[in-house]
């Protein structure tokens, strides 16, 4: 306990700035995967195709995308944008399925109910598709917040300060609860981030409860 005590506050920093570093890719990844998976779910013929595109990015091993990234895209090597545009590909790889798959479990006829209403394309994407597509692209969204906020932590590779400092510096010292402490606070942000999703979720979309609650009573009625 005596390393940790006398280092509360670089590991406070390297907590901040993991979660910054975390936070950017989730988002922008979100953005991105959005429409693509609303493309792939109008157009059946591409969906395939763009689905297995995206989902070859997250094989990438993350090293060789920090070689690939710099002569590309001309930013530096220890650049931190070589490290959150990489972590946003592989966010894109895969939240665009769980897009495509929330949009798909919009039923047809609350479509066509809105469309009857007089609904035009823009205005059923907002009103009833992107609503009722919400809670898989939370479910999506959980995935994704907790799968960057472990690979951030590779950035150490390139030299980038996260909490995968404590790791290597911990390592590289022989200090066991320098590396536990990385470990802990890892899994403590990715946790916090999770969590504070689910509230957003029930927060912004208090009907996906209530469909749910439903179909539990529907399931144990069934089974009586």
């Amino acid at each position: 306990m005596t390393w940790l005590s006398g280092n509360l506050d670089l590991v406070l920093d390297l907590t901040l700035q993991h979660l910054w570093l975390s936070l950017i890719p989730i988002v922008a990844g979100f953005v991105i995967a959005v429409p693509l998976g609303q493309l792939a779910w109008r157009q059946q013929w591409l969906r395939g195709p763009m689905l297995s595109l995206v989902g070859l990015l997250y094989t990438i091993p993350s090293l060789a995308l920090f070689v690939l990234l710099p002569p590309i895209l001309g930013i530096g090597f220890l650049d931190r944008a070589n490290l959150i545009i990489a972590l946003t590909i592989y966010a894109v790889a895969l939240m665009t399925r769980f897009a495509s798959d929330a949009f798909s479990s919009v039923e047809v006829h609350v479509r066509q109910a809105a469309v009857a209403m007089g609904y035009d394309g823009w205005r059923r994407f907002w009103a009833v598709d992107l609503p009722l597509a919400g809670p898989v692209l939370l479910a999506g969204l959980r995935v994704v917040a907790v799968s960057t906020v472990s690979l951030v932590t590779v950035g150490v590779l390139v030299g980038i300060d996260s909490l995968g400092s404590l790791f290597m510096d911990g390592l590289q010292r022989n200090i066991p609860l320098e590396i536990l402490a990385g470990i802990v606070m890892t899994a403590v942000t990715a946790l916090v981030l999770d969590a504070l999703l689910v509230l957003a979720g029930r927060a912004l979309m208090p009907w996906a409860r209530a469909t749910s609650s439903r179909r539990g009573a529907g399931a144990r009625g069934a089974a009586a």
